[in-house]
């Protein structure tokens, strides 16, 4: 009895140990949850995806042709994703707090892009936080030193 649920554990444990051979990558990580807070409104802006690349180029020192490359496999994770924490995972793992802090005020910033917040996207940025282990008092932070002044 207690071989077959050994088996049964170890069956489970296979297929996550084959797809964590498939490393995603942090520059990949990041701009997910970019895309996600890009996506979110139902539009993709033009003025959107130009600040998203500016971004990425500097965060990661890239090419265009590189940039383009993680555009593309980051908007086709985010498509298919069903949750955030793969990628906050990530993030969590090589940032530190201050360099979190800073994607989550980037969000902020794609977020009013378009001169609006939906409620949708704060909901995605919220979230995407509290996956990043900020503190509520740093998620306010980043909030008030990214959103513009009217």
């Amino acid at each position: 009895m207690i071989d077959k649920i050994n088996a049964f554990f170890k069956k489970l444990n296979t297929p996550f140990q084959e797809n964590d051979k498939e490393e995603l990558s942090l520059e990949v990580a990041c701009t997910v949850l970019l895309c996600e807070v890009m996506k979110a409104d139902g539009t993709l802006q033009e003025e959107e995806q130009i600040s998203l690349k500016a971004f990425i180029a500097k965060q990661f020192q890239l090419q265009n042709s590189q940039i383009d490359e993680i555009v593309n496999t980051a908007l086709t994770l985010s498509d298919n994703a069903t949750d955030f924490y793969q990628f906050t995972r990530k993030v969590n793992e090589h940032y530190t707090i201050e360099q979190r802090m800073e994607i989550v005020g980037y969000l902020w910033r794609l977020a009013y892009i378009d001169g609006e917040l939906a409620t949708l996207e704060e909901h995605i940025i919220r979230k995407i936080a509290d996956l990043l282990h900020l503190r509520h008092s740093e998620y306010i932070q980043t909030k008030l030193a990214n959103t513009p002044s009217s």
